[in-house]
């Protein structure tokens, strides 16, 4: 995996020499070489904006650090657009039980002309969705049961401002993040990623169609070109829009590259890297979506596979899990820490390596090395 991944990283791994979104997304795991998410609420995606509920973002506290010491400051997170109420301006559903309205959206224009997206208060983020913030911790539940219904898991982004995805810069840096996976069972994934998403959630790029945008988390994209996103690029996903797919998905699909920190739950863990040959979102259809149903994973224009270390499958079957047994117990927090390694150690040079390393009960424990032949080390 290593000698692969260094091989091409120069010319396939655009999102480390640019800008990186960060995700975090609690969700049914399909298995283990997809990030491909399980959409289960009947919830939708829209383009304009609503006024039924108000938007307000939970505040999430964050800190940037040198040698120096460390500049906290508070941002917010945003619920990504796939869960949200999409409607007609009043109170008919342009999206429901897996459908498209045929009377609102007869085409992809039409719908994103006729269709608004709706706000979410804080409440809303909690009693709804599952999702809580206090400091600088957030809490994603899976399961939450409403008089409207049930919701599974969630998709969340990192806000710079009410306008804007918090941007971040990789290369020659380390991200540090502590997690708290003692309640997250086999069959779950609890994830931290980057994918190279538009900073304004894709208003530019859609020429106006799209007038929520970032604040109300539009414009997602991830390696595995996903069909399920009912709006790509300002427009409806509606032809070819197959209701009974579990998710619900349409013709166009949407890539970019992405960078998993943190994939895990109690029992397993990995970091992944997905390289693509294309830069910032790409909208798809046919072979270079890269489709598993046409024999096409391998085609596309994205890694979808992804050179990933998961010290398990590496060889140290003792290196994560739950209890004394292991050497990083997953029912304590702990702090994982991922450092990219450039050429020459500055922000310009070129990705050479992802190193791994965490920090449990004040110790700093090095990654699991690689026993598989062929394949040394401990990093990508």
């Amino acid at each position: 995996l290593k000698p692969f991944w260094l091989k091409r990283q120069a010319s396939s791994w655009p999102t480390l020499q640019k800008n990186c979104s960060l995700i975090y997304r609690d969700t049914m795991a399909l298995n283990s070489a997809s990030a491909v998410l399980a959409f289960l609420a009947a919830t939708s995606v829209s383009q304009k904006i609503g006024t039924h509920v108000q938007e307000a973002h939970p505040s999430l506290e964050m800190a940037t650090c040198t040698a120096s010491g460390c500049t906290t400051e508070m941002k917010s997170i945003v619920l990504d657009s796939n869960w949200r109420w999409v409607h007609n301006g009043q109170y008919t559903n342009c999206y429901k039980d897996g459908a498209w309205v045929e009377s609102l959206c007869p085409d992809p224009e039409t719908c994103a002309k006729n269709c608004h997206i709706d706000g979410a208060t804080v409440a809303d983020y909690k009693d709804t969705y599952g999702i809580s913030t206090s400091g600088n911790e957030l809490d994603l539940g899976f399961v939450v049961e409403t008089k409207y219904g049930t919701n599974f898991g969630s998709r969340v982004y990192l806000l710079e401002n009410e306008h804007a995805y918090k941007m971040f810069h990789l290369k020659n840096r380390e991200f540090s993040v502590d997690v708290d996976m003692a309640r997250m069972p086999c069959g779950l994934n609890g994830a931290i990623y980057f994918v190279e998403m538009d900073a304004d959630g894709g208003l530019s790029r859609s020429k106006g169609l799209n007038k929520a945008g970032a604040g109300y988390g539009t414009g997602y994209c991830d390696a595995q070109c996903p069909h399920d996103m009912k709006f790509i690029n300002g427009l409806a996903n509606t032809v070819d829009w197959n209701s009974t797919s579990d998710p619900p998905v349409g013709k166009a699909g949407i890539c970019c590259a992405e960078m998993d920190i943190w994939e895990a739950n109690s029992r397993a863990e990995a970091y992944t890297p997905h390289p693509c040959s294309v830069t910032g979102p790409y909208a798809c259809e046919g072979t270079e979506c890269g489709d598993n149903a046409k024999d096409d994973r391998y085609k596309g224009v994205c890694d979808k596979d992804g050179c990933d270390f998961n010290p398990y499958r590496m060889g140290d079957e003792d290196f994560y899990g739950r209890h004394q047994k292991f050497k990083v117990d997953s029912t304590k927090k702990l702090t994982v820490v991922t450092q990219f390694i450039t050429s020459d150690g500055t922000d310009a040079g070129d990705l050479v390596d992802i190193r791994r390393y965490y920090v449990q009960d004040g110790v700093v424990v090095q990654n699991g090395n690689s026993s598989i032949a062929g394949v040394n080390g401990n990093s990508i």
